[in-house]
């Protein structure tokens, strides 16, 4: 296998450089979406049982215990609920964007590389038979065709090899996109669900000061 590497010429290092690039992106991905996967519907039925008994500091503690971007969304949301709706809003959209941003960490150089590495195989291989029919030119056209052969697979390597990074790279960044999206859908629901919990709360109190004034102004 090193020696097809070897045989490949120069354009055959930033190739491999851009294969450990997707390993190490990979494998930290991985590991970062493991750390953020949490049971959401069990979390978000927890602290609707915790909200209904009144009880939200038990909740929010409830979601700042729990890893991963719904909990901290939800947290963060129950923190600030006796704020305006407008600076409830501005919040959570700039924390949704901070765990969106987090979550889609290093995915573009993901793109990056799908894009550029078949491009350098394809570059390795153009220059490896620009090489060969220079060499077909100073021999005057007399080249065994063994000899044409050999040169021409062995240009030929960048390209497989570039192949070989960018399919598994494609694969990788698709399904980690995939699971951005997921994530993303799952703190729509906890802002939506945060909205509805926030306006039946603010309901609620509005009538209890509506009911208070009525009963200073009748004197009860």
């Amino acid at each position: 296998m090193f020696i097809f590497f070897l045989k490949g010429g120069l354009l055959m290092w930033p190739i491999a450089f851009c294969s450990v690039m997707v390993a190490a992106i990979s494998m930290e991905r991985l590991y970062h979406f493991r750390r953020a996967k949490v049971n959401v519907p069990g979390l978000l039925t927890r602290v609707r049982k915790l909200l209904s008994e009144g009880d939200i500091h038990e909740a929010e503690k409830l979601c700042r215990e729990s890893s991963g971007p719904v909990a901290r969304l939800l947290a963060v949301g129950l923190h600030i609920h006796p704020r305006s709706a407008r600076e409830q809003e501005r919040i959570l959209a700039r924390v949704g964007s901070r765990e969106l941003r987090r979550l889609g960490k290093n995915l573009r150089n993901l793109g990056i590389i799908a894009h550029i590495s078949p491009l350098l195989g394809l570059l390795g291989t153009v220059t490896g038979l620009i090489r060969a029919f220079i060499k077909i030119q100073e021999l005057h056209g007399q080249v065994d065709a063994a000899v044409l052969a050999g040169g021409i697979w062995e240009a030929l390597l960048t390209t497989a090899a570039g192949m070989s990074v960018a399919i598994p790279t494609i694969i990788a960044y698709h399904y980690f996109e995939g699971r951005v999206d997921d994530f993303s859908s799952q703190m729509k629901d906890a802002v939506q669900y945060l909205f509805e919990w926030m306006g039946v709360e603010k309901s609620a109190s509005e009538q209890k000061d509506m009911k208070s004034k009525e009963d200073v102004e009748y004197g009860l």
